[in-house]
């Protein structure tokens, strides 16, 4: 208001300039001083009475100046604000900027120009130095001022805002275009390449082209460049010389005088849209305020000057309408507001900044007074020199919780550090951050090589360790560095956010580089530092690190990149050969100086170190004090007890020492007993001193290091020991990676995690304990490096005889815990020396307190208060007990610890048997008790206490679940003792693991609780087993499938098995019952039996003699039960077990025992195996019958590879009984075609020769015996087993072939455990006589468990494998020659026998001995005759389909190319699920099937697609795909393929191959169209939509329509009806000429659509100005429908529009 009506006459200038002087002397630049405030209240309150409206404008006025003038702040900062900056810093990289107002920017390397930037990926691309590319630090130096562009405001990692800049000059002058360039004006520019004459400049501007002359640049580069021509980037300060071509060429200047002097006028035309930072304009002021100037320029602009930018000189001399010079700050790009300042340095542009930083940098201030606060930006302050310093809002408090804005209230004072120099101000800025003026250090200068300094671990990186030192330090410790000794996973040692400790090797402030070392011996040296060669005096001694290690001695480094050698000659007394061997790069050394030259920067040293005066000085001091020497054997007296150990003296001479808990101790358990009971004042004897360091003794109190010690047997040093020696130490510390070992004279060494155990080790700390006793065999000594490796594995620690160890370790335990019983004896309380008293063994008579819950007792304490006395719910013993009850109970075991007495109440313990032991002899025993060392149990004949050891060895610590004993357990001990000395007990020794036995578990008939079996001391690491019980129903999902089983996961995650002989009733020739499930189907089953398996689920190391039990399961429709036994089941899903009715009609009866057969039957089942006297044949899950060779087949193949391979385990036959012998579980079976009337087992297509009746007879005489006992062993063993405790084990089910041999519990057959030794002997000849047929068998081996037997079973041979060289002659019987046999009964050796073949010949068995007559010769000639030409006719049967792999093979002869046959010849093969041969015919087919033949051959390799697809594995698949990708045409092969994922409802797998199809073969439309109909098929109706949409962007245009009418009709089928309609309006809109597309809208509306929308399109199409010919087929649609579906009156109506339009027609062509 003032302004526009001046109050009063004239202006008084003197007084204005009066009252701003004042004011700047308060220099109150925020804030009007309160006194002023008051004097101008006075007046207001003594003159007139103004209006209320004027004061409150008045208020707001001086509000809106203050806010006017706030300084700048990040967050006033917006992308696209152009501002002025001063080059700060400048790294290899980036910019550092400082901007006004103490703000401060970062200028990317890439931001500089674009054809800078376009150099440098250059130079990536050839990754060499390109000559001509300048760095950073030669195109800008710091002080230059550089206009810039804000291009982000992010925040740093920290969470700190950062501002990001550009000087790009197409950023920069953006706001200028080529006809907005007058001459005169002052633009920033960057060199973008040297012509012949001058230099293309960069200025940013579209469209003009900026030239400068060399004679314009000569000045330039003489006085700034140093005579050096310019490089691209090169930054420039120039004027426009002349425009040409209205801005199109432009000619520029950049001479100092030109640009110094170059001024803003209003001729060059400038706006508020492109004023640029950096000009100078003369300006006017137009109001002077407390907070800084209001300007006037350029005519019209207004612009501010806040109090930093005032001239310092001039401060508060400005009035109004004063004439200056100001230079332009910036400019808002949003509000236009612009900033100006007054400082000279601004005034003439190009000059850069002088003054660059302040001297008391980083120095902390005591109480500097505030000068002025704003609540927005921050403080400013008066320093002691007078100037001025700020320091922003953030830097006031330590955060913005605890600010506090009265405390800045002018004339306060405050302790501030200077942190930093703000270029653009010429200000110093400080911070009140308690953090910042405690920081060591806040800038890279302030770190001094050499010193200390702590920091956190920010990233572990292969080039070293990352740690933060201050706010903006960060320092790097090369990988070297990171430990004394080089390391090979830093990681495991320092973690992100670990407080470290190190040592400055080497600071460079200007390059922000800061190494540090994380060595020990650097860091705790208290040895004088090198950081320069003038501190290394001859003499001195000092650590340093080895460098680099070379033949003519060792370079040695110290801190600040001093270095000096160490010559050959110098690295020890005795001659160094080669260096290389014994020093490492890295290695700590210690040295002395020899001389230094610090001019020439040369040191020598000495690895020789002169005598070292401080160890004589230790050495006196010592003497005084009688020192302890490592090694010695001491007393001790007990002073205190801490958290670790025992605080004691050493006598006599009373030097304190330190023995820890462990140390106390050679057993882990004993070290915490001991501690608890010596108290102060006990004394120790013989006790060890391990170690003493800095007058801190550590002792050890260990039996086993004392013994060593004494015997000398303890190596003094590195040289002493050799790998192989075993020596005693104890484990010092555990890392994930192994375990340090320490030896009583201070050496150590590590036990790596592979040799710490002959079990595998999970984790380190489950095997040792720290301190704990162990025998270390060492394995590796490296001598230089003074390091060692070490085993902890029994298998290579053994100390001779396991019992005698063992025995030892009992007793050294057993006399530990009688001396605590002294010590306790010796206390005052009653309570304690009742306890001291119990003996193991003794028998009491106690009153029942209480019952607990679960199930133990506790009694009385009786007449000692406080003792506590238990038996738990085994030892209970199943008596009913009832507080107040009397018993008897003995003691088994004293617990010193929690003061406990463990009681029995078994009657067999209370009442002990007197009976003469003897010593050594070997008794039964009862687990009773268990401590962490050692285990009580009770002899079986007597009911005496026995201990043993649980381990026999030191190193043996760790058990697994399995191997760990139980509560209950059967054991076998040898007595050592006969009599129970003073500890109760009688010492004994445990035989071998193998005669544990499981705790047996109490019959119903005793009277126990129901859950006995949960006593919590006995499921410790029991395995898991079924509840399942014969004739349970179960659900399960399948988990495979093999061919004779399935295998079943039922819910609680046991695995079951159903045998093929369960699945089905009836099962069709050719088919394979297992067939009829899937992988992943979910079954319900019945429980029928169990079996027990060998699991491979544990290491035979860690768990010998681990069974598991798996359930047998039936799926026969409504199954029943058929066994059950110990954990394993049977199951049956027959539905003849359920339905009697049913029974007489099903073909295969059931056959569980031996009983279920009659001679003479037929039956069916499956080929168990091919033995050397005949064929095994499984008829039921526990019956095994036997066709010897003659009764297989009437042909004699040569190879018996041919019988493994037509007669693989698994194949379902027909089979008649030929005999039976119930006594000896034989069954004799035929699979003759005259017996069975089935076709032979061997196709005739093999021509092999016919078998002889003599020699039939003779080989079935001969065999007779083998056969027999094989089958009579089987079949024994599948009786009876199953109630045996003896477990059999089976593969585990990923390598299962066949398991037709599923034994099953039987009811009856019962037999004792043991076989009678007759039977032993029989079953151990037999494995004798199999062994050379199954030698080189491939299968897995399957133990059946019993008693002491091992039968072996092998599952099917590979293919075309013989099982012995091919043609042996009859004579030789090499597999299994039984010499028993009569030598009549031989024949010479046979022809050869040749492979099979299936012609059904009529041949009885002869049964009788003698031989046939002439007569019957001729008659069974005539008979083979007739029956010859019988097949023959057959075989010339044209229809007769083929059943055999032979009648394949003859068609397939006739029409090699017919596909049809070739897949029926698969599908012929994978009934019977033998899916190798169905390969191999798909194999045969594509080398036979003719070139030409494309659609044939696809055909088949489809097949194969599809069998891998079912059968194979996904690389079996992928393998074939491929192939046949080269064969065929690569789109129908994908197409075919995508069509069977889909089939086969493996979505995830097509989606990815019509993702690889649309990339292969984008422009073809059926793949677009097919994956469209696929998505829609799964519903996702969106992406068949961006499908459609993807197809028009890569199909050629004229294919679109097609494509739409295909995706529409794909929505009328398999999508919306409505977006189908949509889809086909929108195509006719476009294109209603394509009568194509209208039929197929019309085929799908009268499929999918009413009558009504049918007739609408109709109409609409007769409609249509169509060809006449075209017009005849609609009206002939039309008509055609309306007869269908509508009435006579509708095909009229349809007739008479045909006729209107020909009239029509005809009516146009007649004008």
């Amino acid at each position: 208001m003032e302004e526009s009506f001046p109050r009063g006459g004239t202006r008084k200038t003197h007084k204005s300039e009066k009252a701003f002087q004042q004011s700047v002397e308060q220099d109150n630049l925020f804030d009007i001083s309160t006194e002023e405030e008051s004097t101008k209240r006075k007046k207001s309150q003594k003159g007139p009475a103004k209006t209320k409206k004027l004061k409150i404008e008045k208020r707001e006025n001086s509000k809106s100046i203050r806010e006017k003038f706030e300084i700048l702040s990040i967050e006033s900062l917006c992308e696209g604000m152009r501002i002025l900056g001063c080059v700060k810093e400048v790294n290899e990289l980036e910019l550092v900027v400082s901007l006004p107002n103490g703000l401060k920017g970062f200028v990317q390397v890439t931001e500089i120009c674009d054809a800078y930037t376009k150099k440098l990926s250059e130079q990536v691309a050839q990754e060499e130095p390109l000559k001509d590319l300048a760095r950073l630090p030669e195109l800008f130096s710091p002080g230059m001022l550089v206009r810039c562009v804000v291009s982000s405001v992010g925040f740093t990692e920290g969470g700190k805002k950062s501002v990001k800049l550009s000087l790009n000059p197409k950023n920069v002058n953006e706001v200028l275009s080529a006809e907005a360039l007058k001459p005169g004006m002052l633009l920033t520019g960057t060199v973008s390449s040297l012509e012949d004459h001058g230099y293309l400049v960069d200025i940013g501007v579209g469209g003009a082209r900026a030239f400068l002359p060399l004679q314009k640049a000569h000045e330039y580069i003489r006085q700034k460049n140093k005579g050096a021509e310019m490089k691209v980037g090169h930054y420039l300060n120039c004027v426009i010389e002349e425009v040409k071509g209205n801005g199109g060429v432009v000619g520029l200047s950049i001479g100092h005088s030109e640009v110094s002097t170059a001024i803003a006028t209003e001729e060059q035309n400038w706006t508020l849209n492109n004023l640029l930072p950096g000009l100078v304009v003369k300006a006017q002021v137009q109001k002077v305020t407390p907070h800084g100037l209001i300007l006037n320029f350029l005519s019209f602009f207004t612009g501010l000057v806040d109090f930093m930018h005032l001239d310092p000189k001039k401060a508060g001399t400005y009035f109004s309408n004063q004439t200056v010079r100001a230079c332009v700050l910036c400019v808002h790009p949003r509000t236009r507001a612009v900033r100006l300042s007054l400082r000279p340095i601004f005034l003439q542009p190009g000059r850069s900044l002088t003054r660059l930083s302040c001297q008391h940098l980083g120095a902390v201030l005591e109480d500097v007074p505030v000068q002025s606060f704003s609540s927005k930006a921050g403080a400013t302050f008066r320093l002691k020199d007078g100037a001025l310093a700020y320091a922003r809002l953030s830097h006031l408090s330590d955060s913005k919780n605890v600010f506090n804005a009265e405390a800045f209230k002018p004339g306060n004072t405050h302790k501030c550090r200077i942190i930093d120099y703000s270029q653009m101000d010429e200000l110093a800025l400080l911070s009140l951050r308690t953090s910042v003026i405690e920081a060591q250090y806040l800038r890279y200068h302030d770190i001094k090589p050499g010193a200390l300094v702590k920091g956190t671990v920010l990233t572990i990186k292969p080039y070293g360790m990352l740690v933060k030192v201050g706010e903006q330090i960060r320092g790097l410790v090369p990988p070297i560095h990171l430990a004394d000794i080089l390391i090979k996973n830093p990681e495991k040692k320092y973690h992100i956010g670990d407080e470290v400790k190190c040592r400055v090797l080497l600071c460079d402030p200007e390059a922000k580089k800061l190494m540090m070392t994380l060595k020990k011996t650097l860091i705790e040296s208290k040895l004088p530092a090198i950081t320069c060669y003038a501190d290394a005096k001859p003499g001195l001694q000092t650590h340093g690190f080895i460098l680099r290690v070379k033949d003519y001695g060792c370079i040695v480094k110290f801190y600040n990149d001093v270095q000096g050698l160490v010559p050959k000659h110098e690295l020890s007394a005795e001659y160094v050969p080669d260096p290389e061997r014994v020093f490492y790069t890295g290695q700590v050394v210690k040295v002395a100086v020899l001389n230094c030259e610090p001019s020439k920067e040369r040191m020598l040293l000495s690895f020789k170190l002169l005598g070292d005066p401080k160890r004589e000085h230790t050495g006196h001091s010592q003497k005084k004090r009688r020192a302890v020497s490592v090694g010695q054997l001491v007393d001790v007296k007990v002073l205190e007890k801490t958290k670790d150990g025992l605080e004691v003296a050493v006598l006599p001479h009373n030097v304190p020492a330190f023995l820890p808990i462990p140390h106390l101790s050679d057993h882990v358990a004993n070290g915490p007993l001991l501690y608890h009971w010596l108290q102060a004042g006990d004394i120790l004897h013989r006790v060890l001193c391990l170690s003493q360091s800095e007058g801190h003794v550590l002792l050890c109190r260990k039996p086993a290091l004392v013994s060593t010690v004494e015997g000398g047997q303890d190596p003094k040093s590195f040289s002493e020991i050799h790998p192989g020696m075993l020596l005693i130490g104890f484990v010092k510390s555990i890392k994930d990676y192994g375990v340090f070992v320490q030896f009583p004279s201070g050496l150590s060494g590590l036990a790596p995690k592979a040799i710490m155990s002959d079990k595998f080790v999970t984790s380190t700390s489950d095997h040792f304990v720290e301190g704990q006793t162990v025998v270390a065999k060492v394995t590796n000594v490296d001598e230089e490096k003074q390091r060692m490796l070490l085993s902890l594995r029994l298998s290579d620690c053994g100390l001779g005889d396991l019992a005698t160890t063992s025995l030892l370790l009992l007793s050294q335990c057993l006399e530990e815990r009688q001396g605590v019983r002294s010590l306790m004896s010796s206390r005052d309380s009653v309570l304690i020396q009742t306890l001291a008293e119990m003996i193991p063994g003794m028998v009491l008579d106690l009153e029942v307190q209480e019952v607990l819950e679960d199930g133990s007792v506790v009694f009385s304490e009786g007449p000692v208060p406080g003792l506590v006395l238990r038996a738990s719910r085994y030892h209970r013993a199943g008596q009913e007990v009832e507080p107040g009850q009397k018993k008897k109970a003995v003691i088994l075991n004293i617990d010193m610890l929690k003061l406990e007495v463990h009681v029995s109440l078994c009657h067999d313990l209370v009442n002990r048997k007197a009976k003469k032991l003897k010593k050594g002899s070997e008794h039964q025993a009862i687990v009773q008790h268990l401590e962490e060392s050692f285990a009580v149990a009770s002899l079986v004949e007597t009911g005496h206490l026995a201990a043993f050891s649980l381990t026999s060895h030191l190193n043996d610590t760790f058990r697994f679940d399995s191997e760990k004993l139980q509560v209950g357990q059967g054991v076998s001990l040898t007595l050592k003792t006969t009599e129970p000395g003073v500890t109760g007990f009688l010492l004994a020794v445990e035989g071998p693991a193998t005669k544990r036995t499981v705790r047996q578990t109490r019959k119903d008939s005793e009277t126990v609780d129901e859950d006995e079996e949960a006593d919590p001391a006995l499921v410790v690491g029991a395995v898991k087993k079924h509840t399942l019980s014969i004739g349970d129903m179960v659900t399960g999902t399948v988990k495979s499938i093999k061919p004779t089983h399935v295998v079943v996961t039922l819910e609680d995650g046991i695995i079951g098995c159903i045998h093929a002989s369960h699945i089905l009733d009836d099962v069709p020739v050719g088919t394979s019952p297992t067939a009829k499930l899937k992988v992943g189907k979910t079954v319900t089953a019945r429980v029928i039996g169990g079996r027990d398996m060998k699991t491979f689920k544990f290491l035979p190391i860690s768990h010998p003699r681990f069974i598991r039990t798996i359930p047998e399961l039936s799926v026969r429709p409504r199954c029943y039960v058929l066994s059950a036994t110990d954990h394993v089941l049977t199951l049956s899903l027959r539905s003849s077990r359920t339905n009697p009715e049913t029974k007489s009609k099903i073909t295969d009866a059931e056959i569980n025992s031996i009983q279920d057969i009659q001679e003479g039957q037929l039956l069916r089942g499956y080929v168990k195996s091919v033995q050397p006297h005949g064929v095994l044949f499984g008829l039921g899950p526990s019956v095994v019958g036997l066709a010897q060779y003659p009764h297989v087949s009437q042909y004699s193949p040569s190879k018996k590879a041919l019988y493994n391979r037509y007669l693989p385990e698994g194949k379902l036959l027909t089979a008649k009984v030929l005999s039976l012998n119930r006594q000896k579980n034989l069954v004799e079976l035929s699979f003759l075609p005259g017996d069975t009337g089935k076709p032979d087992v061997f196709p005739a297509s093999l021509g092999l020769p016919l078998l002889k009746q003599e020699e039939r007879k003779m080989e079935a005489e001969e065999q007779e015996h083998k056969g027999e006992e094989e089958q009579q062993k089987k079949n024994q063993k599948r009786k009876g087993k199953k109630n045996e405790e003896g477990q059999e084990a089976v593969r585990p089910p990923g390598k299962e072939k066949s398991e037709s041999q599923k034994p099953q519990a039987k009811k009856q057959g019962k037999r004792p455990r043991r076989e009678p030794a007759s039977e032993q002997e029989g079953v151990k000849k037999k494995q004798k006589k199999a062994a050379p047929s199954e030698e080189d068998d491939s299968g897995v081996e399957v133990y059946y468990r019993e008693g002491e037997e091992e039968v072996e079973e092998r599952s099917v041979l590979p293919k075309g494998k013989p099982t012995r060289p091919a043609e042996v002659p009859r004579l030789q019987l090499s597999s299994g020659f039984i010499w028993d046999v009569g030598l009549d009964s031989l024949t010479p050796a046979l022809p050869p026998r040749g492979e099979s073949s299936d012609s059904e010949e009529d041949d009885k068995p002869q049964q009788s001995t003698q031989k046939s007559s002439k007569k019957e010769r001729m008659l069974e000639k005539q008979k083979a005759e007739k029956e010859l030409s019988r097949i023959e006719e057959a075989l010339m049967d044209p229809g007769r389909q083929p059943e055999s792999a032979d009648d394949f093979d003859r068609l397939l002869l006739s029409s090699p190319n017919s596909s049809i046959l070739w897949l029926q010849y698969m599908a012929f093969h994978l009934q019977a699920t033998e899916i190798e041969k169905a390969r191999a015919v798909a194999e045969r087919a594509l080398k036979t099937i003719s070139f030409r033949e494309e659609q044939e051959k696809l055909n088949v390799w489809v097949a194969l697609l599809n069998l891998e697809n079912m059968y194979g594995s996904p690389e079996s698949l992928t393998k074939v795909f491929e192939r046949a990708v080269q064969y065929n045409e690569p789109l129908k092969v994908f197409l075919h393929l995508a069509d069977i994922y889909t089939k086969s409802e493996k979505f995830q797998e097509a989606g990815e191959l019509y993702n690889r199809m649309l990339k292969r073969f984008r422009q073809e439309k059926s793949v677009w169209i097919k994956y469209g109909a696929f998505l829609l098929r799964r519903g996702q109706a969106g992406a068949s939509h961006r499908v459609m949409q993807r197809a028009l962007e890569c199909l050629p245009n004229k294919e679109h329509v097609d494509v739409i009418t295909k995706f529409a009709q794909l929505e009328f089928q398999l999508g919306d009806a409505e977006r189908a309609k949509a889809i086909f309006e929108n195509t006719l809109s476009t294109y209603p000429k394509r009568t194509d597309v209208w039929s197929v809208y019309i085929d799908m509306t009268i499929k999918h659509g009413s009558q009504k929308e049918v007739r609408d399109i109709f109409e609409r199409v007769i409609h249509l100005s169509l060809a006449p010919k075209r017009m005849k087929f609609f009206f002939k649609r039309y008509l055609d429908y309306e007869k269908q579906h509508g009435t006579e009156k509708d095909v009229q109506a349809v007739k008479a529009k045909a006729l209107e339009y020909v009239e029509a027609k005809s009516s146009v062509l007649e004008d």
